[in-house]
This record gives C-alpha cells, structure tokens and sequence, in this order.
C-alpha cells in the first residue's frame, strides 16, 4: 500500500501523506508541525512554485496528510517498473532514464533549495497533456511528511540517499545509484545491512565492470558521484558538476531524451577478454581488502592491543638476541687459555665471562659471584658512583700487602696443570690449585679443581665439568 500518492480528497484529486497515525498519536508526535513544511513543483522552462498542505483528514483511523495534486508518477515506482515481469523492458528502462533526466534537471533548476532527496518522495510527470504542469514536471513534496510515510509503507530509499551529503553532493550521489540501478540493472549497495558502511567506505562494483560496454564517460560520472561520501577516493568533481555532465549525456538543448541502446557500445573479443580479466582481479582483491578493513573496525581495539604484544615481543627477542650476540664467548681461545679466563673472571666478579665459559658444568661459583657483584653495585650507587670496593686479591698481594684485608677478594696463587686429555682428541683435563680470598673473613680457602674442558658445537672449547676439593 502506497502512503505517498495521489488520490481523491471531496472527490478533487490531492497529493496524499498517509501517516499510519491514529488521532491522537498524531497528535503527541506533533505531526501537525509538519503541516507547514514545504515541497517544491519545478516546471521544464525553469520556474517553480511552493507546495503546501490543505488539511488533515481522518481514513480509516488514521490521518492523512492532504493538498493540491500533481499529475505524475512516484520516481521510485517507475524505477520498479524497469523490472517488472510481462512489461517491455527496454521502453521501462527508456522511461526510468527519462524520469531521471526530469528529475535531475529539476534539482539543478531548484539550485541549494533543499528539497526531499528519496525517489520516494518526488513526482515526475512524463507524459504530455497536463496544463497544471506539463511532461517534465516534477513535484519534490515535504521531506519530513513524506520521509515518516515512506517509512510506514516500507519503502526502500536508503540504496538511493547518503546521510553523509548535503545539498548538490546528495543529489548527485541520489542520481548516480539510480542510473546505475537502471543501466547496470543492479543495486551498487544490494546488501541491506552494510547500505549505509558500503556507501560510507566506496564499496561497490564499478560500472563499467558491472555493465561491460557502457559509454566510458557515463560509468565515470556515476562512479564519481557514488564516490562522493568517501574523501579518499572522491574525484574534484562537484555536486553540480556531476548533476549537470549526467544531464548532457541523458538529454540535448531541445530536450529529448538519449536512447539507452546510445550508451552502449559493442565490446571486440579482445576487450571482453581483459574486462574479464580486470573483473576477477577486482573481485579477489577488493573482497580481501572489505573483509579485513572491516575486521579491523569491529576488533580495532582487540588488533592494536595484538599488535602492541606483538611488537614488545620482536622487542624483547631482538634485545635478547642482541645482547646474547654481544656477550663474550671463548671463540679463538685454546683449552689452556680457556680455564686461565675463568679464573681471571673469578678475580674481576666478571660472571658473564665466567659463565661463558662453562658449558654444563657446576655454576655455584658464577652464583657467588653475581652474589658479590650485586652488593658491590649497591656500594657505589650509594657513594654516588665510586670506584668498586673490592680491589683483586693477587693485585693486592703484588703490593706488597699482607692478607687476608676486609676490601680483599680474588684468588692468588694460581697453578694450572694439564692432567689428561689433548685437543686433538678433543677433550682436556686440568688441575687448578689456588687460595681464595673472601672479603672480611680471616681464613683463606685452599682448593684445588679437576677441571674437564670440551668443544662445543662452534668448536669452543668450554669447561663441562668441575670436580672440587677444598680445605
């Protein structure tokens, strides 16, 4: 049931505005407000006159909204008809093509007025013998009464209308979805629940790929105007410029309308074939790209909060490869060089070097070290970076200074013996005997260590394992 029609009022026809409100419905939404909104009848030469009601009536209990009548059709409705089974199609898509031609020049006639967007809610009268406004004539009626109408009826003006454009930008964006539901015979928005985000982000299949063969300069314009609503993709191009470049293509100086077979032209083999190519290729890419941009929009906090895990994660595997890279190794060091480093490291509380020479044997003496270093550390930040406070063992005793001392640490002493083992065989066995001095304790440890030394998979040769005896 059509709520936006014309029909008889006190036998008179009238334009009609059925609200599908009850009396007093009516009432509380202040529907009455709208009773002195405007609509506009534009004629061919270029004039207009303002449209307004005549009254309220009651039918069948609810109210209509009533006023002087237009001889024409609803746009939407003849749109329809393009498509309708059992009418020639190719006079419906000529008349379709010829209500938009009206309709178009109309909005350009009306200029910045504001006027109702929705083929829904605008009258074209295409056929000749009316003096109350003649073929060409279209009647554009109140935005806000014939809006809640065609929301009673059910109608569908959203594939047709961007809530993101105003003025001439609207209009033309109206004008390229309804030219391309006519010559393209499709819908550029055909999904219901994403109309509005499709529009918003330019998704939709380009016209010269959707109707192979149509006039190059057509499929711009409308991809131009469809393009409007996004900022990175739109074209220089104005509302106004695209209104009036689409009226030259549809209609001449005399006002005839251009036959719809005109816009098409016969594709060779050769561009049917790269059309087709360019249309698969569309279809793969720009079904990949929707897909994840809108992914990202409805888990856009869920991605960032992955992304940023991931990335302090590269973070901390870099920082930690990088600073394994950078460690000391024992690489270019013979067996015996190796075991005199270890202890040298003792001396110097260097554990990084101490435990990068050992490879799987007991590191309890790299722990006492760290143990050291720790405090010696918290030392010096107390006294504001001083110098370390332990000062090596076998240094102190070259002095000339007698131990044990409280500021004394390290080994003196030193004897390296090789027991066992070669390198050729890859495997070398040592004794080490020392004295090791601790710090503020008056006994010196005397040990001696069997020390076993391999190669490791970069052909180092490491310490595996230490066999202790102390007293």
């Amino acid at each position: 049931m059509q709520h936006v029609h014309i029909c008889a009022v006190d036998e008179k026809l009238s334009a009609c505005f059925d609200t599908g409100l009850d009396p007093r419905s009516f009432a509380r939404t202040k529907m009455s407000q709208n009773l002195i909104e405007p609509g506009y009848i534009v004629f061919p030469d270029g004039s207009n006159e303002l449209w307004k009601s005549s009254g309220v009536n009651e039918i069948n209990g609810f109210m209509r909204v009533w006023g002087p009548p237009f001889y024409g059709e609803r746009l939407d409705l003849i749109l329809g008809k393009a498509f309708s089974p059992g009418r020639e199609q190719a006079q419906a898509r000529q008349e379709a093509v010829q209500a938009i031609a009206f309709w178009i020049r109309a909005k350009l006639l009306l200029g910045e007025t504001h006027s109702a967007l929705s083929p829904g809610a605008a009258f074209v009268c295409c056929e000749d013998g009316k003096a109350e406004n003649p073929k060409g004539s279209v009647f554009f009626t109140p935005e806000n009464l014939s809006q809640r109408c065609l929301f009673v009826e059910g109608a569908e003006p959203n594939y047709y209308y961007c809530p993101d454009l105003k003025g001439m930008e609207a209009a033309a964006f109206c004008a390229g979805a309804m030219l391309y539901r006519i010559l393209v015979e499709s819908h550029p928005y055909p999904t219901a629940l994403s109309v509005f985000q499709d529009m918003r982000e330019g998704v939709f299949f380009p016209p010269h790929l959707a109707a192979p063969g149509l006039d190059e300069k057509i499929c711009g314009l409308i991809q131009s105007a469809l393009l409007l609503p996004v900022a990175k993709k739109r074209t220089n191009a104005t509302g106004t410029d695209i209104l009036d470049a689409l009226l030259k293509m549809l209609m001449d100086k005399d006002g005839n309308i251009t036959p719809v077979p005109s816009l098409f032209r016969k594709l060779t083999i050769e561009e049917t074939v790269d059309l087709e190519k360019e249309k698969s290729r569309y279809l793969r890419s720009n079904y990949f790209f929707v897909k994840l941009n809108r992914f990202y929009i409805r888990n856009k906090l869920a991605v960032l909060t992955a992304t940023a895990v991931f990335v302090f994660t590269l973070f901390v595997i870099g920082s930690i490869a990088q600073s394994r890279s950078s460690r000391p190794t024992t690489a270019g060091l013979n067996s015996d060089a190796v075991v005199s480093v270890y202890y040298d490291s003792f001396s110097a509380l260097d554990h990084i070097y101490m435990e990068a020479c050992l490879m799987g044997a007991d590191k309890s003496d790299v722990e006492a070290i760290i143990n050291l270093f720790v405090v010696d550390k918290m030392r010096q930040t107390y006294n504001f970076g001083g110098e370390s406070s332990y000062i090596p063992a076998e240094i102190w005793q070259q002095e000339g200074r007698e131990l044990p001392s409280p500021d004394v640490f390290g080994i003196t002493d030193l004897r390296i013996e090789q027991i066992g083992g070669s390198e050729e065989a890859d495997q070398v066995h040592y004794r080490a005997d020392y004295l090791l001095w601790f710090p503020n304790e008056p006994d010196v440890y005397t040990r001696s260590d069997i020390l076993t030394l391999k190669r490791d998979r970069r052909n180092n040769w490491r310490i595996t394992e230490i066999m202790r005896t102390e007293y």
